[in-house]
This record gives C-alpha cells, sequence and structure tokens, in this order.
C-alpha cells in the first residue's frame, strides 16, 4: 500500500480480476482523497456544478447545500457527460522491466502499471456516467473503440486490458511509431473527447519533432490532452543499477550494449533530463497536460490529475 490508503503496482494481489482490483483502487483513491487537503473534492459531485451568481435558482440542489453549505446546481444528462478516449502504447519497451515481479510474483513493468491505471480510470468514468473508448497502438493502430458508457461496452474494455497482461516474448519486437497513430486517432475521433495517454514516448524513429507534430494535431482538433509520461523512475531516468558491467539490449530493435552503468551515468542522465525537459516545454507549449507516471509510485498520481482536469473542463 501507498501514501493515503491506495493501493500501489507493487502491493496488488488480484491479478485474476482487473474489475475488482479497478473498484478496489477507486475506493481507496476516493477514501485518500477524504483525509488529504482534497477533503470535499469528490466524484459524487460529477452531476453538480457550482452556482454562477445572478443565474436562475430554480435548479440549486437544496439537499446538498444542507451537507456542505455551498450553493450546487444540478446538471442536465447531456451536460455531464464527457467523451474519454483512453490510448495505451503497446510497443515492446513498455513491458520494460522484463526481470521484476511484485509481491505476488506477477510481472511489475510499464505496461502493467497503464493497464491498472487505465482500468481505475474506466471505473471513474463509470461512476460519473462517462462515455469512453480505448485504442492500443505500437507500430500501427491495433486496436480502436468508439467511446460508448453501456456495462457491456465497459466489459469488453476490461477484457481487452486483461489480455495485455500476459508477459511479453521478448523477442516479440514491436517498435513504437506514436506519431503516425497519433495523427490517425485524431481524425477518427469526430467528436471533441479528452484523450488519455499512457506511453513513455520513446519513439523508434528516433525524431522528437514527429510526435510534437501529432500531439500538436490532437490540440487542433479541439481535443483536450491528458499525457501520462510512464517510466520506471528508478532504472530508465536515474539509471540506478548494480556496480558491475551490464548487457543493454534495446527491446525494440534488438541492439546489444555493453557497458558498465557507472561509466555513463552521468551522461546518460543529462541526455535523458534534456529530452524529457524538452517533451515538458512542448506540451505546455500546446496546452497538453503533462504528468509523470513512475511505476514505482501508486495510482493516484493518474486519479488525481485527471479529476482536476475534468473539474477544469466543467
Amino acid at each position: 500500500m501507498s501514501n493515503h490508503g491506495q493501493i500501489d503496482l507493487q502491493s496488488l494481489t488480484h491479478f485474476d480480476n482487473l474489475e475488482l482490483v479497478a473498484r478496489q483502487v477507486v475506493e481507496g483513491f476516493i477514501t485518500g482523497l477524504h483525509k488529504s487537503p482534497f477533503h470535499g473534492f469528490s466524484v459524487e459531485f460529477a452531476e453538480h456544478r457550482l452556482y454562477n451568481k445572478g443565474e436562475s435558482t430554480r435548479d440549486l440542489d437544496w439537499k446538498l447545500f444542507g451537507r456542505t453549505e455551498k450553493l450546487f446546481v444540478k446538471r442536465y444528462e447531456e451536460e455531464t457527460n464527457l467523451r474519454c478516449q483512453i490510448v495505451i502504447d503497446n510497443s515492446s519497451s513498455m513491458y520494460f522491466p522484463y526481470d521484476e515481479f511484485n509481491e505476488s510474483g506477477q510481472p511489475f513493468n510499464k505496461m502493467v502499471f497503464s493497464v491498472y491505471a487505465a482500468a481505475a480510470l474506466i471505473q471513474l468514468f463509470r461512476k460519473q456516467r462517462d462515455a469512453v473508448g480505448l485504442s492500443l497502438f505500437s507500430e500501427q493502430l491495433e486496436m480502436n473503440t468508439e467511446a460508448r458508457s453501456s456495462s457491456l461496452h465497459t466489459k469488453r474494455l476490461f477484457h481487452e486490458l486483461e489480455k495485455l497482461l500476459v508477459p511479453a516474448d521478448r523477442n516479440d519486437r514491436k517498435p513504437t511509431a506514436a506519431s503516425g497513430v497519433l495523427h490517425e486517432i485524431a481524425e477518427k475521433l469526430h467528436k471533441r473527447s479528452l484523450v488519455i495517454i499512457f506511453s513513455d514516448m520513446m519513439e523508434s524513429s528516433g525524431d522528437p519533432e514527429a510526435v510534437f507534430s501529432a500531439l500538436q494535431h490532437l490540440r487542433h482538433n479541439k481535443h483536450e490532452v491528458l499525457l501520462f509520461h510512464v517510466t520506471d523512475k528508478k532504472r530508465e531516468v536515474d539509471f540506478d543499477y548494480d556496480n558491475r558491467p551490464y548487457r543493454f539490449i534495446d527491446v525494440e530493435s534488438g541492439e546489444e550494449l555493453k557497458l558498465h552503468p557507472k561509466e555513463v551515468r552521468e551522461q546518460y542522465r543529462e541526455q535523458v533530463g534534456k529530452f524529457f525537459k524538452e517533451l515538458k516545454i512542448r506540451c505546455g507549449q500546446y496546452q497538453i497536460d503533462f504528468i509523470d507516471a513512475d511505476i514505482r509510485e501508486g495510482f493516484r498520481q493518474v486519479l488525481l490529475p485527471y479529476l482536476l482536469k475534468r473539474q477544469k473542463l466543467y
């Protein structure tokens, strides 16, 4: 368990039922909200908005006023529903680290983190009656569903996400081509949506400009974008390895490199830091919410930015 009673990836034990775990994660998160500075910031108010001085008092919720001493106006159904598209990078680099497991002996990697985070978000969407779709990509768009809010559609999404929990074959090399896929998704989304991306942003082409162009395309089409930059901070950012020689293998190209981490750590951190900084700056320029998501932290780092974003949109 992590702070605020939240379930984190390392302590998950019920890998057999994704929907059940998602519910536990969300319940733990909401309980944590009530015990934090965000007390009162609740998903239960999704069907209300704050009363604006001067407007009609006809739709005021007096029962809610009695509990909160704040004036809230009831929203109509078309006003409350949000359309969300979850986009998950399914390239080989997302299955890193390959050799680490949680307390229950289950794989502990960027993909597993993204799947459980996405499942928890879907559980929140369900609570708020929001419509959600799912897109999966590597070098091409592997799956793309329209956004719906029916229980049957939600069960299908959980089923598709569960398939991603199967340990990946190291020899199954799937490069990342986020730029082309994001352009394609931007064209397929015909209604204004909140696009939530889970990716390590390791574009195989090595051309960051192509990725920035695709992100800008989403914003140009009036979509709101939340980019969760999923990393194993310990290994991929801090380059924290034991003091011994290693054989590093690029999981997408198969290229191998033998080296001692201590000899390149400083240079590596500098280069990685430079790329991440540029990514953040560009996202800021395009008004894209950029969130660092370290797989060794809890799911609060995903759920809270989503709720804050939703509050701003309505």
